[in-house]
């Protein structure tokens, strides 16, 4: 069994790999928490599935939490007795990194890109949900041509509550109308469908620059917010970033 580990800015995610994606969790990232912390609640994820801890044959982990990193392979490595591999952008990946300077690739986009180049084996652009929103695009011959980033929907609605008096934070839905009546549908209007706008806009100037079209891959962990209200999406892989690392694992 290959257990992979994403660490990210607001949620862990963990998948247990047996020929077949078998169990998959996730976690709120707390930068604080303590190393017996996360291992009581890893135990408990595999006291539950009744998977005994000794059946990890392998791990890997991609974390862009500097602070949890050494804590997560000190308190993994304790559990099983295996040593993670920690994803960086030296390691073989199948593909080339045509950025100016690839160690400032983050090691989710990185592994965002092999798995969607395995999954679409096309010209491809894999758009990730979470705590940022990341666009990556990878080619047909396996080359990562940039990448986009921006704020991601609950940033931004952190931001929007927090620096105005007088709005709330509100739950990211999909409101009734665009033309919002109250203040949550006006929020919601706002923040929902810009993202809408603001990922179809930046899909169309890829496609653009590239000069043809791409297949689209949505992932995270917000990505069913907007992926109902655009067709421009091909393809819907909650889980694509665990998927990446097994595939980085498996040539390394």
């Amino acid at each position: 069994m290959i257990l992979a580990v994403d660490i990210g800015n607001s949620n862990i995610a963990f998948g247990i790999y047996d020929q077949r994606w078998v169990h998959q969790w996730r976690l709120s990232t707390v930068a604080n928490k303590t190393l017996d912390e996360y291992a009581i609640q890893l135990r408990s994820l595999f006291a539950n599935e009744a998977i005994p801890l000794s059946a990890i044959e392998q791990i890997v982990m991609s974390s862009v939490v500097p602070p949890l990193t050494a804590t997560f392979q000190r308190m993994l490595a304790r559990l099983t007795q295996q040593q993670p591999l920690v994803i960086n952008t030296s390691l073989r990946t199948g593909l080339s990194i045509a950025i100016d300077n690839p160690y400032e690739l983050g090691t989710d986009l990185l592994a965002n890109a092999v798995a969607g180049h395995q999954l679409t084996k096309t010209d491809c652009v894999v758009v990730d949900f979470g705590t940022a929103l990341s666009v990556v695009t990878v080619s047909k011959a396996g080359e990562i041509q940039g990448v986009s980033i921006a704020p991601g929907l609950e940033s931004a609605m952190k931001a929007l509550s927090t620096n105005t008096a007088q709005l709330p934070f509100v739950p990211l839905t999909s409101p009734p109308s665009v033309l919002g009546k109250n203040t949550t549908h006006a929020i919601q209007s706002g923040i929902v469908f810009g993202y809408v706008g603001l990922v179809e806009g930046l899909v169309g100037r890829i496609e653009k620059e590239l000069g043809h079209p791409v297949e689209i891959v949505a992932t995270g962990g917000l990505a069913e917010v907007i992926t109902p209200l655009t067709n421009r999406f091909s393809r819907v892989e909650p889980w694509l970033t665990l998927n990446g690392l097994r595939l980085i694992a498996s040539l390394n």
